[in-house]
């Protein structure tokens, strides 16, 4: 499968993504060398082979879940831009709606 111009502009619209035509044929470009590298992998031979779900066999290491004090509270407000008592203050992101 090859991506042309117009393939292009459709994903770009479906993402809502904007860029600048100039650079259209490198987009085209590394899209048609990326779609031609996944060709290639999907191509190999993998009946029979498990997916893997760590890289080694090993897997991670279990650890203690413990609670570690690292900063104080008042070191981690001394950091803030702003605070109010105990809580840091934030920008209102919610609006009221009636």
């Amino acid at each position: 499968m090859k991506v042309n111009l117009e393939t292009l502009q459709r994903i770009a619209h479906l993402a809502r993504l904007e860029f600048d035509p100039d650079k259209a044929d490198a987009m085209l470009a590394d899209m048609n060398r990326f779609l031609e590298y996944a060709r290639i992998i999907d191509s190999v031979p993998t009946e029979g082979i498990e997916p893997l779900v760590y890289m080694n066999e090993q897997g991670l290491a279990p650890r203690e879940d413990r609670v570690v004090q690292t900063i104080s509270h008042q070191e981690a407000l001394a950091n803030a831009p702003a605070s109010d008592s105990d809580y840091f203050r934030v920008p209102k992101v919610v609006k009221k709606t009636n």
